[in-house]
């Protein structure tokens, strides 16, 4: 394969983008060499500007569970451009998208529609203080939930990219505020909740981890929190922004049988467009404005364009077979896990549902000091083999494989193809 329309693309990207890029991992920097630059998708395809196509299993970091380019959603985004662009006022599919989520969410009594993931965790927490009149928040490591600064602490993904494990501009202020415990480690959460509850207004994690690769919580975790947090009156936040729609129509929450006080979600929501959401128990959920005193605005929330986009994906969705596609991932898992075994090399591989992450490292992965163990140099050897035979992936060890319900049958042949050639350079 050629890169050179890419490299000269990207080239150009430097003199007038911070690091030719619009988010860091897609710079390339933890697998070396220069991103590619995409013209079309469809499907379970994309297809850069060299004229290469691959199977793609970043799937827009999983936003589009569909699959690139889904009719539907193309034909229902159509409409709703031909209407307009953007309002600045209420339109009935806002409340049609906001019923959607609840009746799938039951824990969701009232919703709040945003543009980011970011801008969903970064309202949950400020409404998580004003609702208990406390200022201090527990997080997990490893876990990302966006860029503002009480949750850039000792984050996992694009900040796990760099080796970073903070962010420059960062008020140290904001950094006490925010108390950062190894995921999976119940019994460190007991200690500190114990010791403080009384200055703790909530806890914020990923219910199914996967920023720092995907890790899945120990048996009970997820229990445990719920139950700490509701004795010392914490407000229980699940970061649902991957999760959410990905393992079933719904939450994960309902998977695990454990309803938090608020749930933020994002990216399947919007079925590729930028959208997200927050939302909760409805005492909660009232102290914002304009009932409460809790602010929080934006221009573009509930943009009609993307709440169309996100109707048609979850309408789709209700009507989806999600065992066929988490058997089909776990059938792929366990072809990859054979070729490992029979070429002798360290590894785990992490899977939940339709998400999974191989760790080039014999240690099991179940916190981002176990994921720091793996092999980021064979990741990038491994990483850029795949992608000369064909094989899109997340260009760091620390991100999530995602597969949809475009993927075939065909699409995992000519990828354990790929990987059997990948191996072959270890």
């Amino acid at each position: 394969m050629k890169f050179d329309r890419s490299a000269g693309l990207f080239k150009q990207a430097n003199r007038y983008l911070v690091g030719g890029v619009n988010s860091p991992v897609r710079a390339f920097k933890a697998v070396g060499g220069g991103p590619l630059y995409i013209n079309k998708a469809k499907g379970s395809k994309i297809y850069d500007v060299d004229g290469n196509r691959y199977i793609d299993y970043v799937m827009s970091w999983g936003a589009l569970i569909l699959g690139h380019a889904h009719i539907c959603v193309l034909k229902t985004i159509k409409q709703a451009v031909n209407s307009g662009m953007s309002f600045g006022a209420p339109t009935e599919n806002e409340t049609k998208l906001a019923k959607i989520i609840s009746v799938a969410i039951p824990s969701i009594e009232k919703i709040r529609l945003v543009n980011s993931g970011t801008e969903a965790t970064m309202s949950a927490i400020r409404l998580s203080r004003g609702y208990t009149g406390k200022n201090k928040i527990i997080k997990f490591e490893g876990c990302y939930h966006g860029h503002c600064d009480s949750l850039l602490v000792k984050a996992g993904s694009g900040a796990a990219t760099f080796g970073i494990p903070d962010s420059l501009g960062v008020p140290e202020s904001l950094s006490k505020d925010t108390i950062v415990l190894p995921y999976n480690d119940i019994d460190a959460v007991s200690r500190i909740v114990k010791e403080r509850h009384k200055d703790i207004a909530c806890v914020i994690v990923e219910p199914v981890a996967a920023n720092m690769g995907v890790v899945l919580p120990k048996i009970g975790f997820l229990a445990n929190l719920r139950e700490l947090t509701a004795k010392y009156k914490i407000v229980l936040i699940f970061d649902e922004v991957i999760c959410g729609f990905r393992f079933t129509f719904g939450g994960v929450q309902s998977l695990y049988g454990i309803k938090p006080d608020l749930t933020c979600l994002g990216k399947i929501i919007g079925g590729g467009m930028p959208l997200a959401a927050y939302g909760g128990r409805k005492e909660i959920m009232d102290k914002l404005s304009p009932l409460g005193g809790v602010y929080q605005a934006g221009t573009l929330s509930g943009n009609p364009v993307s709440v169309s986009a996100g109707i048609a994906t979850l309408e789709l969705l209700s009507q989806m077979d999600y065992c066929k596609l988490n058997n089909m991932t776990t059938r792929l898992c366990d072809d990859l896990r054979f070729e490992l075994k029979r070429n002798n090399l360290q590894f785990t591989i992490n899977r939940a549902g339709s998400i999974f992450t191989l760790f080039f490292t014999k240690e099991k992965v179940s916190d981002f000091r176990s994921a720091k163990f793996s092999d980021t140099k064979k990741y990038s050897r491994y990483f850029w083999s795949m992608l000369r035979n064909g094989i899109n992936l997340p260009p760091s060890q620390f991100e999530a494989n995602f597969v949809s319900f475009a993927h075939s049958e065909q699409d995992l042949k000519a990828t354990l193809k790929a990987f059997k050639k990948a191996l072959r350079t270890f």
